[in-house]
């Protein structure tokens, strides 16, 4: 089955100085360390890249400085969505003049827009960046409406709206969405717990947190279902199961940011309004990564 973006994608946390300034030299770092370390493919400036609180110039700038660090070894996806349409229009135009792979577009935040709004919004970004591939992203627990798998349905007949990253937590809703598209057409997880759910109806891999954890122990379980070793896929995902969801115990990417401090990256803080993590979930983190092998040795 084709994989538009690869199978691991991971959404990348945006590195902070200790003054709360973009740390490109750490954002290039990182990408270095993903690519080597089990991901296909990057999104830059999505949820968990902190992209409600970053500049638009602030986000140029990193779609530029992960482009050149991957050197064509990974896809680079830009999260150029937006609630207002025009905005993401002129978002996603600059992101395609830069040669990018891709473009993640969240659906529409606050303002709930029906359905049809929902397809007019995302057919008039498609339409006015023809040669930029887009991955459509439901995640209706940030956004306070759904992409129903209709309207999904309707997008896929787009020639370059080619993947969901479906993060509603709705199997039956992927179930209707994989029935009703081509096999080209890409569905991801949202949500590190369900890649393994969502592989066994027809899905190719996740937009990850974990992966800027366990990159290659999510490679290790997608290519074990697909080649039949379900038990094996099965006891990765049970492995990590813990990780899964102690990266989402408050607020994303708090969680993940402390997680890669405890690993020694200089990943900074949050900025706000979302705050640093406190005791309490470091010390989660530290058992379930030392379960894990993930924290640097003494």
């Amino acid at each position: 089955m084709m994989t538009p973006f690869g199978r691991v994608l991971t959404a990348m946390v945006t590195p902070f100085t200790s003054e709360n300034e973009v740390d490109y030299g750490a954002a290039e770092a990182l990408t270095e360390y993903l690519i080597t370390h089990g991901s296909d493919a990057l999104v830059v400036c999505g949820t968990t890249g902190e992209s409600p609180t970053l500049t638009w110039d602030e986000e140029y700038q990193l779609f530029q400085v992960v482009q050149k660090a991957a050197a064509g070894r990974a896809k680079i996806l830009a999260g150029t969505g937006s609630n207002s349409t025009q905005e993401a229009i002129a978002a996603t135009q600059k992101a395609e003049k830069l040669g990018l792979d891709g473009s993640l577009q969240v659906v529409p935040y606050y303002n709930k827009p029906p359905q049809e709004g929902l397809y007019q919004h995302f057919r008039a970004i498609a339409e006015a960046s023809p040669d930029l591939a887009i991955m459509l992203y439901n995640v209706p627990g940030r956004t306070g409406q759904n992409l129903s798998a209709e309207t999904v349905i309707r997008l896929a007949e787009l020639p370059n709206v080619v993947a969901v990253k479906e993060a509603s937590g709705n199997l039956e809703q992927v179930s209707q969405i994989r029935r009703s598209t081509p096999t080209t057409f890409g569905i991801y997880a949202g949500d590190d717990s369900l890649t393994l759910p969502i592989l066994s109806i027809g899905g190719q891999g996740v937009v990850s947190v974990a992966s800027h954890l366990v990159g290659i122990h999510l490679q290790e379980m997608i290519q074990a279902y697909e080649q039949g070793q379900v038990q094996r896929a099965m006891q990765i995902h049970l492995r990590l199961f813990p990780l899964f969801k102690a990266l989402f115990v408050t607020t994303n990417p708090i969680p993940v940011k402390a997680a890669l401090r405890l690993q020694g990256w200089s990943v900074g803080s949050a900025r706000l309004p979302l705050v640093d993590s406190m005791a309490d979930i470091e010390s989660l983190l530290c058992q379930v990564m030392a379960d894990l092998h993930l924290l640097p040795q003494a």
